[in-house]
């Protein structure tokens, strides 16, 4: 691969991160870049919004009976850390911020294939996220993040319609990103790049894009067909009416089951990029990782009625899903075995950015065995609606997509930034999350096969023990996330200066500058080489 693109002093390339340049000027640009920082700072707010409402929640289940709120703000403080988590952090993380970022470059491109749309998209999150933070923090919302029916569209009075309306106009955003995603994919790889020469980044952010383009509209119409319900009492969700709650599950896991590939697959595109870096190895079976995430993405369509096992589902349908929920598994496993190969007698270096892939790795792999058990019909009847799976469920979502988009902004964070973090602080943050994430869930697993119910404000008191537990390990997971925060920001003016390419990564994006120009590239690159083209260690040929 080659570019034509010099080194050039940091201070002359710093302007899409230069405030100097104006507010208007972000507000008013189409450069892929800017646009990502942009999603970078939004995000970054909701996630620790969300999180304050979850440590609100764990100090709450210290006592049994309670020590913090009453049992109606436990209920909307439950419904404000899954909806600002889940839509408006996990399901934009990689996408907005690092996607943005990197895909134009990694196929040799100078942007988007629609700039314009690209910003929009940013203004149609901006303003779902602005009407959803209204609606929790004015009044709150007390249905969950799920929005069941009839209790959301009858017998609360809650913010029901306002939240509901933002998570509907947020889904734009995310069919506008995966839009254009799929487009500038298609239509404006660099020459030479062929399909089989594409960084398996870019296979995951194809993979999600798809999802985010079919599986969004149905939520969206759900939302809708709630707010009508609640306006026009119209039958649709509420039995009393001669409505059905059962097709609002239908309608709402249809979608939600493919969100959380929306969250973990970009996850492992991270990931990927990260082991083969630091294994400095190609990566063992590109192309079944490759077509793993499309496999992922396909068959996740498929398995929605795992969730309502015990909601009048025939015992025929859930065998169904059960044998479906098993085969996506598949795919993920192959995953996790190509990553091992390729670590396998690799010249591996543990900078922090790895730390974060193995963390991944290790805590994705055990979300994903457990959730085999949630899979099958037999354990599931008891397991269903307890801690249990509310263990699973972050195991996947924060102990993998969180753990990958960290390490994902610790690799990229140089390139950037043009700036260098203290590599010291940022493993000891690695370890510090790892440590509190499995304090803080694994009790959770053990609560659950015990039978504590989630999402209830009180616990008999032989459940305390592990609550508290998990309580402990929230305030030192809280703490690791606060350290890269605090140091990320700090190496923006103090961090040494980064080289074009600090890791001695392979990809067109470190072949660029460091911060990149706007344009990216001076002359369009020509790829000539197939991916990761990393040497064979010494010993392979032993």
């Amino acid at each position: 691969m080659s570019t034509a693109i010099a080194e050039v002093p940091v201070e002359s390339r710093m302007h899409y991160l230069n405030a100097s340049y104006g507010i208007k000027s972000w507000l008013f640009t189409t450069d892929h870049k800017r646009i990502a920082l942009l999603y970078l700072g939004s995000i970054t707010l909701m996630f620790f919004i969300g999180g304050a409402a979850a440590v609100m929640m764990r100090l709450h289940l210290i006592e049994p009976a309670g020590a913090l709120v009453q049992p109606e703000t436990y209920n909307k403080l439950f419904t404000m850390h899954g909806v600002i988590m889940v839509f408006f952090f996990l399901v934009p993380s990689i996408p907005a911020t690092l996607g943005n970022f990197l895909v134009p470059m990694m196929i040799g491109a100078r942007d988007l294939a629609f700039p314009r749309l690209n910003l929009l998209s940013w203004y149609v999150y901006i303003t779902g996220g602005a009407i959803t933070l209204y609606a929790l923090i004015s009044g709150g919302v007390d249905t969950g993040w799920t929005f069941y029916a009839p209790l959301s569209t009858h017998y609360v009075t809650t913010h029901v319609i306002a939240t509901s309306l933002g998570v509907f106009i947020n889904g734009f955003s995310s069919i506008l990103t995966g839009l254009n995603f799929i487009v500038t994919i298609h239509k404006m790889r660099a020459p030479g790049m062929t399909w089989k020469r594409m960084p398996l980044f870019l296979w995951s952010m194809y993979a999600t894009s798809v999802i985010f383009v079919l599986a969004t509209p149905v939520i969206a119409i759900a939302m809708v067909l709630i707010g009508a319900e609640r306006l026009l009492h119209v039958g649709i969700f509420d039995p009393a009416i001669g409505g059905d709650p059962v097709l609002f599950q239908h309608l709402f896991w249809f979608y939600s089951h493919p969100v959380v590939y929306i969250m973990i697959l970009p996850g492992m595109g991270v990931v990927s990029e990260l082991v083969t870096c630091f294994a400095k190895k190609k990566p063992f079976g590109y192309i079944f990782i490759a077509y793993s995430s499309l496999a992922i993405a396909m068959i996740s369509f498929f398995v929605w009625g795992h969730h309502m096992f015990v909601s009048s589902q025939s015992v025929y349908a859930g065998f169904i899903f059960s044998a479906l929920s098993f085969a996506v598994a598949i795919p993920s496993a192959i995953k996790v075995f190509n990553w091992t190969a390729t670590l396998y007698k690799g010249s591996i270096s543990y900078q922090a950015p790895m730390l974060y892939a193995l963390g991944f790795i290790g805590l994705f792999t055990m979300g994903g065995l457990t959730g085999l058990f949630l899979a099958s019909l037999a354990t599931d009847v008891h397991l269903h609606d307890t801690y249990f799976v509310i263990a699973h469920f972050h195991y996947i979502m924060v102990g993998g997509a969180v753990m990958a988009y960290l390490g994902g902004i610790h690799f990229w964070w140089p390139k950037i930034t043009g700036r260098l973090y203290h590599d010291g602080w940022a493993r000891l943050a690695a370890l510090v999350i790892f440590v509190g994430f499995n304090l803080t869930f694994f009790p959770q697993y053990m609560l659950g096969y015990l039978g504590m119910p989630r999402r209830y404000a009180v616990y008999p008191a032989e459940f305390q023990v592990l609550n508290v537990l998990s309580s402990a390990g929230a305030s030192i997971l809280g703490m690791g996330y606060l350290i890269p925060f605090v140091y990320l920001l700090w190496s923006i003016r103090y961090g040494p200066v980064a080289g074009s390419n600090p890791w001695g990564a392979k990809g067109l994006e470190w072949e660029t500058p460091s911060p990149p120009p706007t344009d990216n590239f001076e002359e369009t690159p020509r790829i000539t080489e197939e991916p990761y083209g990393y040497a064979e260690p010494e010993h392979a040929h032993v």
